[in-house]
C-alpha cells in the first residue's frame, strides 16, 4: 500500500523565516509547579494566609507582612522522576537522570516595625517555579496508521497541493525524504506502519525573581506587592521511531525498515508579571485570618530553536524483486539524513491568575490553611513579533507584536481554566518541632478531546495557518489529566535557627498520542492515532537551613 509524491525542496538545513509558537510547549512554559522552602512545601503550599514564609512572595505577597523579625534561609532539593516505558527507552537507547540535586531557593526579608505594631517589611526571594525535568516514554501498535501520512491527507496526493506556509518543519522533512521518490515528480506517497516507540528526555527550569514590599497595620490588615522576573531554560531531546511495512502482491504486510525523528528543541527568554495581595483578621480577638490576592499575566519575550533528523533505514521491492530504498535518502545507502533547524522570537503571555485563602490558628500547636487558585489557560495569548527597534546607544531594543488569532483559536478549544486547591496543617508538640502534612488537586488543564491541529468545530483540519504549527518539528502531544500532590515535612527550631525537611509525591496521567488522527484521507484511507496512557510521577526532597535575626 504505497502512494506517491511530487515538489523540491532543499535537502539541507531549512531556514524559516517566521515566528510564533503552538499550544502544547506555550502550555508547558506558562504552568507552574510546587515550590518553594521545606516548610512551604510541607503544608502543601497552603500559607497564603498564615503567612510569615518566604515562599509565599510569589503568590500572596500580603502573607510577606506578617514577618516581625528579619530572616535569611536557603534551599536544596532532589527531584526523582519516572513515566517512562523501559522497552521503548531501551530501544531507543534513551538515558535518563532521574534524581539530579538542585539549587531551589534562597531569600532574605527585612522586618521594620515602624510604629508600635506596624511593620513595614522588604523581602528578596529567588525559586524555581517550574521543573521541566520529566521522562516521557511510550510504545504501541499502530495498526496501519503512521507519522507520514497527514502529509498525504494535507496534499490529497498531489505535490501541486503542498503549500510551504501552512506546513510544519515535520511536513518538510518527510517531503525531502520518506515522501518523495526521485523518478515521480507528480505525487505525494505514504506507508503504513505497524509499531512505534516513543521517548522524550526534558530538562530545565524557570527560576523565579522576585522583589516585594509589604507591611502589617496594626496586625488586622496586611498587604503586599511583588515585581517578578522569570528565567526560562527549557531543553528536550526526543526520538520517534516506526517500523513501516510494505505489501506483496497477495496484499500480504511485510517488514520494510525503521523511519526516526530526532529532535532538539531549546527554549530561552524572560518575561515579568506584578502580583498584588491582602490578609485580614474580621474579628480581632480571634487568630482567623482571610486572604485575597492577584496576579498580571507573566509577559514573555521567548527564543526557540531546533534542530530535527529524520533517519531513514526502510525499503522497498522493484519489480525485479530487488530492495530499494524507500523515499529519496535512505541512511544506510548515503549516510546522509534530511535535517531542519530554525531560531525564532515569539512572545507569550499567560492568563491571569486569582487566589483566595483562610489560615486559623489554635493555641500554638496547630495551624491550618486552605488556598484555592483558579487561572483560565484557554486565555493564554500566542503572539508574533512584528517589528524590533535596536537602539544602539543603550544596546537595547525593543519589540512590538501581535496574537496569533489562529493558533489562540486552538488555544481556546484545547486548555481550560485551571482550578488547583491546597491543604495543609501543622502540629508542634513542642515549641522546638514542627510536623507538617498537605494536599494539593489540580483540575485537568487540556480537554480530554483536544488535538494538535484540530480547531475548534473541525476535528478534520487539513491545513493550519498559524506561525506557531508552521515552527513545529514534532507532532507528538499528550493530554495531561488531573494532579494530586501529597507532602510531608519536619521542622528543627534552635534558637534563632531552623531546619526543615519536606518530602512531596506527585501523581498525573495523561493520553499520549503520537500524531494527529484522520477518520477519513482523500482516498479513503485512515489513520487513527492510537492513545496511550502515561505517567508523570515526581518524588520531591527538600531541605531548607534558615537564621531569624
Amino acid at each position: 500500500m504505497k502512494h506517491y509524491i511530487l515538489y523540491t525542496i532543499a535537502l539541507t538545513s531549512l531556514t524559516i523565516p517566521a515566528m510564533g509558537q503552538e499550544t502544547y510547549e506555550s502550555a508547558n512554559i506558562a504552568t507552574q509547579d510546587l515550590n518553594g522552602t521545606a516548610r512551604y512545601i510541607g503544608m502543601g503550599g497552603a500559607m497564603e494566609a498564615l503567612g510569615a514564609d518566604i515562599s509565599t512572595i510569589s503568590s500572596n505577597p500580603a502573607a510577606i507582612g506578617l514577618f516581625r523579625n528579619s530572616s535569611i534561609n536557603m534551599t536544596l532539593g532532589a527531584t526523582g522522576v519516572s513515566g517512562d516505558s523501559k522497552n521503548a527507552s531501551d530501544v531507543l537507547n534513551m538515558k535518563n537522570n532521574k534524581m539530579p540535586v538542585s539549587f531551589d531557593q534562597f531569600g532574605y526579608v527585612y522586618s521594620h516595625e515602624t510604629s508600635n505594631g506596624n511593620f513595614l517589611n522588604f523581602a528578596i526571594n529567588y525559586h524555581k517555579s517550574r521543573n521541566f525535568n520529566q521522562i516521557l516514554s511510550a510504545e504501541s501498535k499502530l495498526n496501519a496508521a503512521s507519522q507520514n501520512k497527514p502529509l498525504f491527507h494535507k496534499t490529497d496526493g498531489y505535490a501541486r497541493n503542498f503549500n510551504e506556509s501552512t506546513s510544519s518543519q515535520n511536513d518538510l522533512l518527510y517531503f525531502n525524504s520518506l515522501s518523495r521518490e526521485d523518478g515521480n515528480q507528480d505525487d505525494v506517497f505514504y506507508n503504513d506502519a505497524e509499531h512505534f516507540y516513543f521517548s522524550q528526555n526534558t530538562k530545565g527550569y524557570i527560576g523565579n525573581y522576585n522583589f516585594n514590599l509589604s507591611g502589617n497595620h496594626n496586625d488586622r490588615i496586611y498587604w503586599g506587592f511583588t515585581f517578578g522576573i522569570h528565567n526560562v531554560n527549557y531543553s528536550h531531546s526526543q526520538t520517534y521511531s516506526e517500523d513501516l511495512v510494505e505489501y506483496d502482491n497477495q496484499n500480504i504486510a511485510r517488514p520494510a525498515g525503521i523511519v526516526s525523528v530526532v529532535d532538539e528543541r531549546k527554549i530561552k527568554g524572560t518575561g515579568y508579571d506584578i502580583k498584588g495581595g491582602i490578609i485580614f483578621r474580621p474579628i480581632d480577638a480571634n487568630p482567623l485570618r482571610i486572604g485575597l490576592y492577584i496576579s498580571t499575566p507573566t509577559w514573555y519575550e521567548l527564543t526557540s530553536s531546533n534542530y530535527t533528523e529524520l533517519y531513514n533505514e526502510a525499503y522497498t521491492t522493484n519489480d525485479h524483486n530487488e530492495e530499494i530504498p524507500i523515499g529519496r535518502i535512505n541512511f544506510l545507502y548515503n549516510k546522509d539524513v534530511a535535517n531542519c533547524s530554525q531560531e525564532y522570537d515569539y512572545k507569550l503571555f499567560t492568563p491571569w491568575k486569582f487566589g483566595a485563602s483562610i489560615g486559623h490558628t489554635i493555641g500554638t500547636n496547630i495551624a491550618l490553611g486552605a488556598t484555592y487558585e483558579y487561572s483560565d489557560y484557554s486565555t493564554l495569548d500566542n503572539r508574533n513579533i512584528t517589528s524590533r527597534i535596536y537602539y544602539d546607544y543603550y544596546d537595547y531594543s525593543k519589540t512590538e507584536s501581535e496574537s496569533d488569532e489562529t493558533m489562540n483559536r486552538h488555544t481556546e478549544g484545547t486548555l481550560k481554566g485551571v482550578s488547583t486547591l491546597k491543604l495543609g496543617a501543622e502540629y508542634r508538640p513542642i515549641p522546638e518541632l514542627a510536623i507538617r502534612a498537605g494536599y494539593n488537586y489540580v483540575s485537568p488543564m487540556y480537554d480530554s478531546k483536544a488535538s494538535r491541529t484540530g480547531l475548534p468545530g473541525n476535528s478534520n483540519f487539513k491545513t493550519y495557518d498559524s506561525d506557531g504549527y508552521y515552527n513545529s518539528s514534532t507532532t507528538d502531544y499528550t493530554n495531561w489529566k488531573e494532579t494530586n500532590r501529597f507532602t510531608l515535612g519536619v521542622g528543627f527550631n534552635i534558637d534563632n535557627f531552623n531546619i526543615d525537611v519536606a518530602y512531596m509525591h506527585s501523581t498525573q496521567k495523561g493520553d499520549f498520542y503520537p500524531f494527529e488522527t484522520i477518520k477519513k484521507m482523500s482516498n479513503d484511507d485512515s489513520n487513527i492515532a492510537p492513545s496511550v496512557e502515561v505517567n508523570n510521577t515526581r518524588n520531591q526532597f527538600l531541605i531548607t537551613l534558615g537564621y531569624k535575626f
